[in-house]
């Protein structure tokens, strides 16, 4: 199977949907499918007409992680096994950083590189029945491309450990009110929980979403003061933006805004 089958992207109005596509492994990623998804991510990027990246696994299962058999043939054991940690890393850093929002939609196993997929996505959305943890632990292995800098940072430290150290799987109810996704709902309302969410983002000034986005991201990682500037410069940057224009004039004159993106 061509990796273009393995990860499909499709174009639906604002919305760039990503569906990984090997459910005879669980939709398990290889290094070809982690850079077809980095290719994807800068292509989206540049798309002014795509305003929201939604991620899901097809048939009815989101990610179980790397793929076990390519691991034990090309990584266990070599002295250059640190390189898929670093591609992982990276990939899963593009997807956190991409001005473009993004929406994991979790069905099934949600583990290891998917579970570091779905902490990557500025969003989650699961099946109440989802089963989602780190699970490295479980088969003696070592997540490396997010959890320790990006779960604490949800679920505090605790829940972090108790997560991590355990191996344990929540269900979506349970990340939901572990703070770890956004919401849960049973099957049958997911697809259309999905949609009303990712309404509600594609009908924002994108100019607007990517800064907000930019400086939400960094506002744990610096103190008051340094976040005080980044917020002025912001606010600077959007009030000479044509979005800004728009949203005023709009709002004045009782219509919806059209949003230029710039």
């Amino acid at each position: 199977m061509a990796v273009e089958d393995e990860i499909q992207f499709e174009r639906d109005g604002h919305v760039a949907r990503v569906w990984l596509n090997r459910p005879h492994k669980r939709n398990a990623v290889t290094v070809e499918v982690l850079d077809r998804l980095d290719e994807i991510i800068t292509e989206i990027d540049a798309d002014p007409e795509l305003r929201v990246l939604v991620l899901r696994g097809r048939e009815g299962t989101f990610c179980s992680g790397f793929d076990l058999d390519a691991l034990q043939a090309d990584f266990v054991g070599q002295s250059l096994a640190i390189e898929v940690a670093v591609k992982s890393a990276k990939v899963c850093d593009r997807l956190y950083s991409m001005k473009t929002p993004s929406v994991a939609v979790l069905e099934g196993y949600v583990t290891a590189g998917g579970f570091e997929l779905m902490i990557s996505c500025d969003f989650a959305i699961a099946d109440d029945e989802a089963k989602i943890g780190d699970f490295h632990i479980r088969r003696g292995l070592y997540g490396g491309a997010g959890p320790i800098y990006r779960v604490p940072r949800m679920i505090g430290i605790r829940k972090t450990k108790e997560l991590m150290l355990t191996g344990k799987l929540l269900s979506g109810v349970e990340a939901a009110q572990w703070d770890l996704i956004n919401l849960s709902a049973p099957a049958h309302e997911l697809d259309k929980r999905v949609d009303e969410f990712i309404a509600d983002l594609t009908d924002k000034s994108p100019l607007t979403m990517w800064i907000t986005k930019m400086t939400v991201d960094r506002s744990l990682d610096a103190d008051t003061q340094s976040l005080m500037v980044m917020e002025h410069l912001a606010v600077g940057v959007v009030l000479q933006s044509n979005d800004a224009a728009e949203g005023v004039s709009a709002f004045l004159e009782k219509r919806e805004p059209v949003w230029t993106g710039n």
